[in-house]
């Protein structure tokens, strides 16, 4: 899924307004497993200036990049971090963990081709999905207008849900970020 879905997602299952902290936690949560993919490949091409054939044909199918996504997408380490916040009753923690498991366990069926080894440290496998929300080759046509249909419940959901005005915009935003994001990746695949 992109980015922006994994935000809304998990604020939409984890954001409490009972428990204001879970809002911001939940959307830092769906973030932190793409957040390496971000940084290393901004690096490499906004400042390293390398070709975005290298960065996304031979860089992110690296071994060094792979062990750093096995990690930050491990569902053994989310399901560590969420046990850890139920065992405490932290609801932050809980919604962050929260979030960026759910964020892993939408990625699984959603990467056909270049998915990531959920399962570290147990094991290095990985799910070479028939489905892709981004490769038309492997049904993005319909798994986009899915994702895109989802995030506008889910937005309105929340909007009707939490109140805040900041929040409100902020859930805004990142529904058009989905949009854009989905109908990009329609243009560029």
């Amino acid at each position: 899924m992109n980015t922006p879905a994994h935000l809304i997602f998990g604020a939409t299952a984890f954001g409490r307004v009972e428990h204001p902290w879970t809002i911001a936690a939940a959307l830092a949560g769906g973030l932190v497993p793409d957040l390496s993919l971000y940084l290393m490949v901004g690096w490499h091409l906004m400042i390293a200036g390398t070709d975005p054939q290298i960065v996304f044909g031979q860089l992110y199918f690296s071994e060094t990049w792979q062990a750093v996504f096995a990690v930050d997408n491990s569902f053994i380490v989310w399901g560590v971090l969420l046990g850890i916040g139920i065992w405490r009753g932290w609801w932050p923690l809980i919604a962050f963990a929260g979030a960026a498991l759910l964020h892993i366990a939408l990625d699984f069926p959603l990467h056909a081709g270049d998915g990531r080894p959920h399962f570290w440290p147990l094991s290095n496998w990985v799910f070479d999905s028939p489905v892709s929300y981004w490769d038309r080759g492997h049904h993005a046509a319909w798994v986009g207008p899915a994702e895109l249909a989802l995030c506008t419940l889910f937005v309105i959901l929340l909007w009707r849900r939490i109140g805040a005005w900041r929040w409100r915009i902020t859930f805004a935003v990142l529904l058009l970020a989905e949009a854009a994001s989905n109908n990009v990746w329609r243009l560029v695949f």
